[in-house]
């Protein structure tokens, strides 16, 4: 896989803040995602052009693009995001097959 993104992975993508929709509802541009998106953003007063970090888990890689699941899944190029934590696979404590008598 490119730039060592896999599946389970957890990402990073860097929005643009369009503005607000509602109270709670925060209107983003996600570069590379030709589609609109909104977060629900209660807590932060964010401005219209400040960049917000999106941050989500990795459920599909193709040679160029990606798969977030940010609640929804979007589909963005490889170069827009950043890997935050690799997955790693769960350590078995006892073993597979019982011991033979």
């Amino acid at each position: 896989m490119a730039r060592g993104i896999n599946i389970g992975d957890e990402v990073a993508i860097t929005a643009t803040v369009r503005g607000r929709v509602t109270e709670d509802r925060t209107s983003v541009s996600i570069p590379s995602y030709n589609h609109s998106h909104s977060i629900v953003d209660r807590t932060s007063k964010v401005k219209m052009g400040q960049p917000i970090e999106l941050t989500g888990s990795v459920t599909r890689v193709d040679e160029r693009t990606v798969t977030v699941n940010l609640g929804v899944p979007v589909t963005v190029d490889i170069s827009t995001v950043r890997l935050v934590n690799a997955y790693v696979l769960p350590k078995r404590k006892t073993p597979l097959v019982d011991k033979a008598t």
